[in-house]
């Protein structure tokens, strides 16, 4: 059952193609103007857009266009009674799925309505195949601490709470930030990452809520910010701490009111994000020092994993020393190298201060420099050097 939006103007219109799409067993919402169609999109996810191009008020592709770009996703058919070529190759060109014409042929619709909906599924059966495609690493590890992280992501991950996870730089919180998403119900939306720490504070607002051409010096277009681009998805805000409070502040809006405001404009855009944020930072503290919004901090913090440092979990280094040989070795096109056990002994005695990233170079430095078998000695010689 698709869930179907019909926008015309036309009562006897709507209300025969929500008769004849109910009797195919299609959900059917109405709108009377392009105005409401618009609000109703905005507050609700269309398998189908029927609109018609000829309304008063706003013209059908002044609708077009801006249901594209809240819904992006869903196909949009155009209806006419009034239409032509060249009315119909500007609909398609404008982003229109098609272009129909009045008086309606019902076995067209039907026939536009399983079209479109094979396009809309093989978007998404597109988009959750590339992210398993790209699934590179895995969340490795036997130790209690990781299984209770592995625990919280399987209790937490089907719902919408926000998340915010903590942990030492180079733990792996942007890698449960994805496994949040990727057990999500939101899998087949966008997963966007902000660097909060990369990006200077005084662009830090643009990046996240967009601007509007003009907006400042350097604004020659209109550009998304991250929140819109993350809508239906999930948006990751790596290292939060390091956010100015002016960019807090409108964060905190947004996650009160689902609504977001482009730099150099002043109209409000819905958004459904599901919002999960990190720092490394001891966020209390900053709070203390007036770094930090207390405010912000609860809204965020309706989930706490913290992920804790390689030497809390020395247990799993035997495992995480073969899962990265196998992987390494593999993007390097070589045989699967050896370990003896004395090398991964002499591993666990380490201070890993840049945790895993620190630990994978490691072993990558480890497969370069050594022979067949990886010895206590090569750690010895090629990884203690480093702490000493």
């Amino acid at each position: 059952m698709s869930k179907i939006l019909v926008i015309d103007d036309e009562k006897s219109i709507r209300n025969t193609l929500k008769e004849v799409l109910e009797y195919e067993n299609h959900s059917v919402d109405l709108a009377i103007d392009g105005a409401e169609g618009l609000t109703m999109i905005e507050n609700s996810k269309y398998d189908v857009i029927f609109c018609d191009i000829k309304m008063p008020q706003m013209d059908g592709i002044e609708v077009l266009e801006k249901a594209l770009v809240v819904s992006p996703d869903s196909p949009v058919v155009m209806i006419s009674g009034h239409g032509n070529i060249d009315t119909a190759v500007d609909a398609i060109k404008k982003g229109a799925f098609d272009f129909i014409q009045k008086p309606l042929d019902l076995n067209r619709i039907l026939i536009t309505i399983r079209n479109a909906m094979d396009k809309k599924n093989l978007i998404t059966e597109t988009k959750i195949l590339k992210r398993k495609v790209n699934k590179t690493y895995d969340i490795v590890g036997e130790s209690s601490a990781i299984n209770k992280i592995l625990e919280m992501i399987e209790r937490v991950a089907p719902t919408d709470a926000r998340v915010l996870i903590t942990g030492e730089n180079g733990t792996g919180k942007e890698l449960v930030a994805r496994w949040v998403h990727e057990k999500s119900n939101r899998i087949s939306g966008p997963f966007v990452e902000v660097n909060c720490a990369a990006i200077p504070s005084e662009l830090i607002e643009s990046e996240l809520f967009g601007h509007e051409k003009g907006a400042f010096t350097s604004a020659i277009k209109q550009r998304k910010g991250k929140f819109e681009q993350a809508d239906g998805g999930t948006l990751f805000l790596d290292e939060i701490g390091d956010m100015s409070l002016s960019a807090q502040a409108k964060v905190l809006r947004a996650l009160q009111e689902n609504k977001i405001t482009r730099v150099g404009s002043d109209k409000d855009i819905t958004v459904n994000v599901r919002v999960i944020a990190a720092t490394n930072k001891n966020i209390k503290k900053e709070i203390d020092e007036g770094n930090f919004r207390e405010d912000l901090y609860h809204r965020l913090s309706v989930i706490i994993i913290h992920v804790p440092s390689l030497n809390e979990r020395k247990d799993d280094i035997p495992l995480l020393t073969n899962h990265f040989i196998k992987l390494i070795c593999e993007e390097y096109g070589m045989p699967e190298k050896k370990i003896t056990n004395d090398a991964i002994a002499e591993l666990q005695k380490i201070k890993w201060t840049g945790n895993i990233r620190e630990f994978r170079n490691v072993i990558e430095r480890l497969i370069i420099l050594c022979t067949e078998k990886i010895t206590d000695k090569d750690v010895l010689a090629y990884a203690q050097p480093l702490y000493k």
